[in-house]
């Protein structure tokens, strides 16, 4: 028995809207593919309707049908019950909902078969020549990151880099030519981290703090350098050590949008450096105050400057003349609850001490000034 020959005509109808390359020169080959792919889709979409349409009247008109035949069997069985004339009646208005249900499941019927007829005429597309029997779907782990480095670690870290390559740092620091900085870099490779950006950066708000300006701007733009090349490594997510050279022939090389961005970078980190040096400054004098009142607070832990500013003019008058009696007499004429509040005050801050002349100690007469023992003559009879 011969084999029954493969029937390929099913396969001379195919629509793949992205392998044709003949097109004309004046229409964009990609555009057009694009747009045939969203017409193909569209009318894939339509149809799709046309067939949920379709199932949806068919089996509301079959229900409907079932329901019919259902009440026709019910008026049959209870026919001695009603009078001839109705049950008639209501049989006729069934038979007739029922010759129309039959007509439109006719007509559905015949609607299926133009449906099955024009999806069979239509071609196969890269969408429909075949369909999934079972998928599998493998997502891959990334890889568990490092474990982050502690505050503490990043101090250790910073403090061991500074007392290694402190003196590399400052040289570093201090060239000028994008060649120059470039070698130094390759022969010393191992300031390409984030601990020589720190440094460098430290080391212009100090320069700030001292004044050095000029000295700072030469440090800083060589801290964004640094910065540069460490961004570059994050973002080929390479090692820092190995963007040294594509940096350098870059920024030599770079557009006027480059150079640019790296110069509005350098003068936002001095601006930075500047307003952390006065943050610093401000600080130490703040600190320093801090330090001075604390020296001078009184017995009572009160300052006596903040004390003396709010006595009242009378008693600041007293104490600036050192007028003792003056002081008294203006005690006196005070409200007895404010006498007694400003003269504590005046005594925990140390602007008054009472009894200071009780606590001196006693003066003691020179030697040459002591009185000479006074020795009385003995008369000569009372001597034997």
């Amino acid at each position: 028995m011969m084999a029954r020959p493969l029937d390929y005509s099913r396969w001379d109808h195919i629509e793949v809207s992205d392998d044709e390359d003949e097109t004309h020169p004046n229409v964009d080959t990609q555009s057009l593919f694009r747009w045939r792919h969203q017409a193909r889709v569209d009318r894939m979409e339509e149809q799709k309707k046309e067939r949920q349409d379709f199932e949806r009247g068919s089996l509301d008109t079959k229900r409907k049908l079932e329901d019919a035949r259902k009440k026709l069997e019910g008026l049959s069985a209870c026919a001695e019950a009603e009078t001839k004339e109705e049950v008639e009646a209501q049989v006729m208005k069934l038979q007739m909902e029922m010759s129309e249900l039959q007509k439109q499941e006719k007509e559905w019927k015949q609607k299926e078969e133009e449906l099955s007829k024009k999806e069979k005429l239509t071609p196969w597309n890269v969408d429909t020549l075949s369909k999934d029997k079972w998928e599998k779907t493998v997502i891959n782990k990334k890889p568990a990151k490092k474990t982050e480095t502690t505050e503490e670690e990043k101090e250790e870290m910073q403090r061991t880099f500074v007392e290694k390559n402190e003196k590399l740092c400052k040289k570093f620091g201090m060239f000028k030519k994008y060649d120059d900085s470039m070698q130094f870099l390759t022969d010393h490779p191992e300031l390409v981290c984030d601990e020589c950006a720190n440094y460098l950066a430290i080391w212009c708000i100090n320069l700030q703090v001292e004044e050095k300006t000029g000295l700072m701007e030469q440090v800083a733009h060589q801290t964004i350098i640094m910065q540069y090349i460490l961004e570059l490594a994050k973002s080929l997510d390479a090692d820092p050590r190995a963007c040294v050279k594509p940096f350098f022939s870059r920024i030599k090389t770079a557009d006027k949008q480059y150079t640019d961005a790296f110069t509005d970078e350098l003068e936002s980190f001095k601006v930075r450096v500047r307003g952390r040096a006065e943050a610093r400054i401000e600080r130490a004098m703040k600190e320093a105050e801090e330090e001075e009142r604390q020296k001078r607070l009184g017995p009572g832990g009160l300052d006596p400057v903040e004390v003396f500013e709010s006595l009242p003019q009378v008693l600041k008058d007293c104490f600036e003349k050192q007028n003792i009696p003056m002081l008294q007499q203006a005690i006196t004429e005070l409200p007895e609850e404010d006498a007694r509040y400003h003269m504590k005050r005046c005594v925990d801050s140390g602007l008054w001490v009472p009894n200071a002349n009780d606590n001196k100690p006693t003066e003691e007469k020179p030697a040459e000034e002591e009185e000479e023992e006074v020795y009385e003559k003995v008369p000569d009879d009372d001597v034997d």
